[in-house]
């Protein structure tokens, strides 16, 4: 394990859900005059709720998009709270929503600064150019992520479906820019 535990915060979790009916966001409008609808600019309409503090994309498909949940398991709880909230008011919907995440965004400080130059040919899997953007670009194959890491030793991980695979990565390569000599501890 690293010597130094890095700090990880999930910024970011995304999921989608099918309700297997359609809906008819006119009377979701209805029901609910603060949510924003224009369908001449977007299909959707968006649903926001304060606890947890989240904004669900409804479609007239019964299809779903929660974004800005901060775990899993608050995803899951908004996705279920706005169709329950739905049902309250007079929206028919017959099953459950079948929910999956689809992307969770995290950074993180992993307490040292990192040689960007010599991890680009050390990690393979990267795209560097620090004219055109600051970060390394790195794409771990297990679990599948992609990786942006600064030489400030911060960095964001992005494409984990599991909160599980975001401390995995993470660890995983904090023990690699350690046992390869790419990060310097002040």
């Amino acid at each position: 394990m690293p010597h130094y535990k890095a700090s990880i915060n999930i910024e970011n979790v995304v999921a989608s859900a099918t309700l297997k009916q359609n809906i008819d966001l006119n009377s979701v409008v209805k029901a609910f005059p603060s949510v924003e609808y224009r369908p001449e600019q977007f299909p959707g309409l968006v649903f926001r709720l304060k606890k947890p503090k989240t904004a669900t994309l409804i479609f007239g498909s019964g299809k779903m998009v929660c974004t800005g949940a901060k775990s899993e398991r608050q995803a899951k709880t908004a996705v279920r709270k706005v169709v329950r909230e739905l049902k309250n008011n007079g929206i028919v919907i017959v099953g459950k929503p079948i929910i999956v995440v689809q992307n969770i965004v995290a950074s993180a400080s992993l307490g040292g600064r990192i040689d960007l130059e010599k991890s680009t040919y050390t990690l393979g899997r990267t795209m560097y150019e620090p004219e055109q953007f600051p970060g390394l670009i790195y794409r771990m194959e297990e679990p599948k992520v992609v990786i942006l890491l600064f030489a400030s030793g911060k960095l964001v991980c992005t494409g984990a479906k599991h909160e599980d695979e975001v401390y995995e990565s993470v660890t995983k390569l904090h023990v690699r820019l350690e046992t390869d000599e790419l990060i310097y501890y002040e």
